[in-house]
Formats: structure tokens, sequence, C-alpha cells
């Protein structure tokens, strides 16, 4: 059966980019933020924990915000409310981020298109660890 195309677009980005930004990720084990980055970490993928309230999670230094971190970052993941997203987005502009990833349940349309205008790769209401597991 063949990919829709919010599929091919997911596969795409977890292929083609390394570098993720976890926005939102809990120090917490219980939390999907922090088994989604476990995962990935465990995957190849170098993640950076983005907590304003955290100095570290998975054993990582973590950033207060995106424009902290420290390098490209290709994939912003955002375990964010949707009413929160547009400050995250104005972030993944300024630091010229490839992809923005709106975990399950995170859409906020106005603001995915204001990031796709700028050249941003979207997804949005998307697992990144499941797809990783069944696309890739």
């Amino acid at each position: 059966m063949p990919l829709d195309e919010d599929s091919l677009l997911a596969a795409r980005i977890l292929r083609q980019f390394r570098r993720v930004a976890v926005v939102g990720l809990s120090p917490d084990p219980g939390r999907d933020s922090y088994r989604v980055a476990a995962y990935l970490q465990a995957s190849g993928y170098e993640v950076f924990p983005v907590n304003p309230a955290c100095t570290e999670v998975l054993g990582l230094c973590c950033w207060p915000s995106l424009r902290d971190v420290p390098g490209p970052i290709e994939v912003v993941n955002v375990f964010r409310r949707f009413d929160l997203i547009d400050p995250v987005v104005d972030d993944a502009i300024a630091i010229g981020a490839k992809a923005l990833w709106l975990q399950d349940g995170v859409v906020n349309h106005v603001a995915a298109a204001r990031a796709r205008a700028a050249g941003i790769l979207v997804v949005m209401n998307r697992c990144m660890m499941r797809d990783l597991v069944t696309l890739v």
C-alpha cells in the first residue's frame, strides 16, 4: 500500500536529518517526551533537550530555549500545547531549522503555515518515535 503525503514527508525527515531539538522534554521517564527522545537517542539521532526548568535530561545538557542550543538544529520536535507553538516557530525560523515536528495531538495550522512560508518542512499530529519504527 503506498504511503500518503504526510507519511512520505515524515519518512523523508527521519532519513535526512539527525540533529533533533526536543522542545518540552520532560525529565520524567513516564512522559511521552522522555520516551520519544530516549528512543531517538538510542536510534542514533543527536538529541538536544529544550526545557527552561531543567539542566539535564537523558544525560544531556538541557537548554532553556532553541536559540541557546549550540550548532545547527535540523528538526525541532515539539511537545507543547497547540497554543504555545507560535514562539517555538519564531525560534525555529530564527535558528534556521529544516523541519518542525508537532507531536501527536499538537495541531496549529497558522503556526505551521508560518513555518512553511519560511521554508521549514512541517509534520503535525504525528509521533516521531512511532514513525521511526514504522516508516524507516
